[in-house]
């Protein structure tokens, strides 16, 4: 993935992207009540090969949680890859929020401190029930 670079002497430029690009984080942690079916946001330490923290929103608590891996699937590259990276297989609650925007802030504040980049996922209730 390449290095993302903005003007940085134009102050409102940089405000303006960070807060478009909170707000695009915002919008994917949803829950779809009629389709059944949530976002789900990732972020991935490229570098290492393996997702780093995972969040959703919970529609059954009205929560917007974080969670950080602990532990990760065995994983190699190979040319069928589709995703890239090894999946956390456990996790640890790392923090949890009821407004989105405090969420977002959070996780816009992981990506640029850890380094990570962020990767989307939906998930349809019947993955759940498997």
């Amino acid at each position: 993935m390449a290095d993302f670079k903005i003007n940085a002497k134009d102050s409102s430029a940089v405000d303006h992207v960070g807060a478009a690009f909170v707000l695009l984080i915002r919008e994917t942690l949803f829950y779809d009540e009629e389709y059944g079916v949530g976002g789900n946001l990732s972020l991935v330490d490229q570098k290492g090969g393996k997702e780093m923290y995972i969040s959703a929103y919970l529609p059954e608590t009205g929560e917007y949680v974080i969670e950080k891996a602990t532990e990760w699937e065995d994983y190699e590259a190979d040319e069928d890859d589709e995703i890239g990276y090894a999946l956390a297989v456990d996790s640890e609650d790392f923090c949890s929020y009821q407004d989105p925007d405090e969420v977002a802030t959070e996780l816009a504040r992981l990506i640029q401190d850890e380094g990570l980049s962020p990767s989307i996922t939906l998930r349809f209730e019947e993955d759940d029930e498997d």
